[in-house]
């Protein structure tokens, strides 16, 4: 293309003052290596371009100074910038010749044209990836509470389904843990909504500190938290209630040991803002269940149940019996 010994193409940081070598044609006994760096200010492209002079075949005469022209033993020579759509410097695209050679103008427009292609394939990476990053942050918008940044309903479904298919293979169990802040309205009401705010964020901690790296906690409503984990092995002889719920053995004996964890956790004092409440704990309900039949949905659907039943055995050592019907958070 350009007649000479050694066409690359190089990147630049300007930041770390380095140009680097990224691919090289050698078809002489110039040998321009692959991976070559040396620094940017003892170039020959920085001096092309400070000097406006992107060709010569007299390198030693225009630019005796330069120490890396010398060693690779550069007499001719000719560059064209790289550059992004806002016009930073990316890197050039040069040839290179240890004789002097003539350097003819259908030469420097095909180098040219080629540093505005390499520059266009650049700037379409660099849209790809940005794209690829915005997709991501999106797909983590989606799947994320706002206030609390824990997984959201949608994202804890999603887990839940896998950890169904995966007990199916393997024969295990799942466990699963629906956690309702009583009182919450009332924390609300008296603090403040700011203060209701930390409260959760709190919680959201607390939980999340309780919970192994295996184990996903979400937020899946205003005052209601879940969480999700892999459970033990199936027993041989299961003792399962409506919907799948192992009653014995050791998952029976994990949703027991998750139950007094995760309520543990919620118990105790909460500084919010100025304020300090005494929180006597969520109802936790935590059930161990099957894979067979079972969805996301149904499997979520008996821990909530086993929530309200431990909500009315609370309500009930106090004296209030709940209605079937009472709000949650209540």
């Amino acid at each position: 293309m350009t007649g000479l010994e050694s066409t690359y193409l190089t990147s630049i940081d300007l930041a770390h003052d380095v140009q680097q070598v990224r691919y090289a044609r050698n078809v002489g006994r110039m040998n321009i290596p692959e991976g070559l760096a040396v620094p940017w200010s003892d170039t020959l492209c920085k001096r092309a371009l400070d000097d406006a002079r992107m060709t010569t075949n007299e390198v030693a005469e225009c630019w005796a100074d330069c120490e890396a022209a010398r060693q690779l033993g550069i007499q001719t020579y000719m560059s064209a910038p790289v550059r992004g759509n806002d016009g930073e410097l990316l890197g050039t695209l040069c040839a290179a010749s240890a004789e002097r050679r003539p350097i003819n103008d259908e030469s420097q427009t095909l180098l040219r044209l080629f540093s505005n292609l390499v520059a266009g394939f650049i700037e379409r990476e660099k849209l790809v990836n940005s794209l690829q990053e915005a997709n991501e942050q999106l797909v983590t918008f989606a799947l994320t509470d706002s206030l609390t940044g824990l997984p959201n309903r949608r994202a804890v479904f999603d887990q839940t389904d896998r950890l169904l298919a995966a007990a199916s293979r393997e024969q295990g169990s799942v466990l699963l843990a629906v956690v309702d802040l009583d009182g919450f309205k009332q924390i609300n009401d008296r603090h403040g909504h700011r203060c209701g705010d930390i409260f959760l964020q709190e919680i959201s901690r607390r939980l999340q500190a309780a919970a192994r790296v295996s184990e996903m906690v979400a937020r899946i409503g205003g005052d209601e938290f879940l969480v999700v984990g892999a459970g033990p092995p199936m027993p041989d002889i299961v003792g399962a209630g409506a919907g799948g719920r192992i009653m014995q053995g050791e998952p029976a004996q994990a949703a027991a040991r998750w139950q007094e964890r995760l309520t543990e956790v919620t118990v105790g004092e909460f500084k919010l803002d100025d304020d300090i409440v005494q929180y006597d704990g969520a109802s936790v309900g935590v059930v161990a269940v099957g894979p067979a039949g079972m969805s996301a949905q149904t499997a979520i659907r008996e821990a909530d149940e086993r929530m309200y039943e431990v909500k009315r055995k609370r309500k009930a050592a106090i004296g209030a019996t709940p209605r079937q019907d009472e709000p949650r958070g209540a």
